[in-house]
């Protein structure tokens, strides 16, 4: 298993990440980070560790600079600039596909909060280099009109008890023009903090993948 942190650049600014790819790696799941959160969440790196199990490579980056995330500390508004970290992300998936180790491999957009509607918005534009987005207790609602452009496949998880989020995804998924599906865990609040529910948004995201990817395969 290859593992490096990489710089990806993005129109401007120089964005980190930890990229991790197994050997014989089916795909590579680019994580879009939520509201104030990095590529050292520990509940991503959780989920990114479950999914390499599963023969996923895995690319963890910030979509803010250092000082980016200094200034989002104190105002709170880039985590919610949603078309900035939507070109962000469109960065990294190109950088993906030019990127000798991991060039020519699918790529699973998997955003978590305010990263799902940028991942959204990635999707919609790059379709032939998006299989297919995973959102973790994501607002897709930020996606706006790309959901109707989006054309990979869509999951949706969410807590059971993450009540405003759970319409606010319903209210997404009727939106939506591809096929897709809404997975609630059942006493799971908005992180997911309570005991096995992320364990279950790891499995229910690793078999999701391997469905698409071996639909699309075939």
């Amino acid at each position: 298993m290859n593992s490096q942190t990489v710089t990806v650049p993005a129109g401007g600014p120089a964005l980190t990440g930890d990229l991790t790819v197994p050997s014989a790696a089916r795909a590579v799941v680019l994580f879009a980070h939520g509201s104030g959160s990095s590529r050292h969440s520990p509940r991503n790196r959780e989920v990114a560790a479950g999914l390499r199990t599963a023969g996923l490579g895995t690319l963890l980056i910030d979509l803010l600079t250092e000082e980016e995330e200094r200034l989002d500390v104190i105002t709170a508004e880039l985590r919610f600039d949603i078309p900035l970290l939507g070109r962000r992300l469109v960065a990294a998936v190109d950088w993906l596909a030019q990127s000798p180790g991991t060039r020519g491999l699918p790529v699973v957009l998997f955003g978590a909060s305010t990263g799902a509607g940028a991942a959204l918005v990635a999707a919609a534009e790059r379709p032939d280099r998006v299989s297919a987005v995973v959102s973790r207790g994501g607002r897709p609602d930020l996606a706006g009109d790309a959901l109707e452009a989006v054309r990979a496949p869509v999951l949706l998880i969410v807590g059971g008890r993450d009540e405003q989020v759970l319409r606010l995804n319903e209210d997404a998924a009727r939106r939506l023009h591809v096929p897709h599906t809404l997975h609630v865990v059942p006493g799971a609040t908005h992180l997911f903090e309570e005991p096995g529910t992320l364990g279950q948004v790891t499995e229910v995201a690793r078999r999701w993948c391997h469905e698409q990817l071996r639909t699309a395969a075939g």
